[in-house]
């Protein structure tokens, strides 16, 4: 053993000296970051076993003047947070890679803020970095955190942002993909209830959507904007029946909204698939308990928390990662097709 280990006061540059490596190495090590050489994370890892190093977590956060905490922030409303399966799967995710390391996660749900307390929270140093998932076009107070600490962000930004971080699923082939299943089961009259306009997922399975039908050389059919909600694709499902435009089909940008979408139709006594397909957009628990069983295109939500959990903290790290992270979409067939 060494004098240091005896003396019990190993400090992490004496285990960059025994490990031959960069004292920034070993913290990204100790951070679980995965931008180290299995070289490296072997000789890193001898040398603190050998070394009997614990991290101190007080005495590096005072050093560093680091919190060791990272803030999720999501501008929706309890309600929706707590009630979208979504949401569960993509914290899920964050928190496993999150817990991996040495920070911890601070929740923090900001809907309506008319006195910025969120921004102010972050800029005030309580926390070394944000992940933010859900955003919108109006939610200003995003720049102003984005000012203050390293960001990264769930879905492509409203707003163009250079150097932006964020991991992201295909939306647009995904929308792409949902609507030419839906051609190729026959359906030629295609309706589709979007995502808010606000939102990037919105837009771009929008943009989906019409290119599949683009493709196919149709016509768009009647079109709805939802809220991502069950009560929001009721709404926007009775819209499209009221409008009296023959349709066979629907694409539905989220699964809540299809949930709403499915009852809209069983009121009007419309038979699914047989007057009227449907695809989801999530594959989220409800697709299956749906009736009937719900086609969606599945988007790997958990993976995608892991994901914008590791940018962030391979950013603090110091490292480089990966400024944008597009993950695919699949296509799950079910009985409403």
């Amino acid at each position: 053993m060494s004098t240091a280990a005896l003396r019990g006061t190993v400090t992490i540059e004496e285990v960059a000296s025994a490990a031959g490596v960069s004292r920034s190495t070993v913290s990204r090590v100790v951070n679980g970051s995965t931008g180290v050489s299995p070289a490296a994370l072997a000789a890193v890892e001898r040398a603190i076993a050998d070394l009997n190093y614990v991290p101190n977590r007080a005495a590096r956060s005072l050093a560093s003047r680091a919190n060791l905490a990272i803030a999720l922030v999501v501008p929706e409303d309890a309600a929706r947070v707590f009630g979208d399966p979504f949401f569960a799967s993509i914290v899920t995710g964050i928190n496993a890679r999150i817990s991996r390391s040495e920070y911890v996660l601070n929740l923090m749900i900001a809907s309506d803020d008319p006195h910025d307390k969120t921004s102010a929270y972050v800029r005030s140093g309580a926390v070394d970095g944000a992940i933010i998932v859900s955003h919108h076009t109006s939610d200003a107070f995003i720049d102003r955190i984005a000012a203050a600490v390293p960001v990264v962000y769930g879905g492509r930004p409203v707003q163009p942002r250079d150097a932006a971080y964020y991991v992201d699923v295909d939306n647009v082939r995904g929308g792409h993909i949902a609507t030419a299943h839906l051609i190729e089961r026959g359906r030629r009259r295609i309706a589709t209830i979007t995502g808010p306009a606000t939102m990037p997922a919105g837009i771009d399975r929008l943009a989906g959507y019409r290119a599949a039908l683009a493709d196919a050389g149709l016509a768009e059919g009647p079109i709805a904007d939802g809220d991502f909600t069950v009560d929001g694709g009721a709404s926007a499902m009775q819209e499209i029946l009221d409008g009296g435009q023959p349709f066979d089909a629907v694409f539905v940008a989220s699964d809540l909204m299809a949930r709403g979408a499915l009852a809209a139709l069983t009121r009007f006594g419309r038979r699914v698939p047989e007057d009227v397909a449907v695809v989801g957009f999530d594959d989220s628990p409800m697709a299956v308990s749906s009736t009937p069983a719900l086609t969606t295109m599945r988007q790997p939500s958990r993976a995608q928390g892991e994901r914008m959990a590791d940018v962030l903290i391979a950013l603090l790290a110091g490292d480089h990662p990966p400024q944008v992270s597009i993950l695919d979409t699949e296509l799950i067939v079910r009985d409403s097709s």
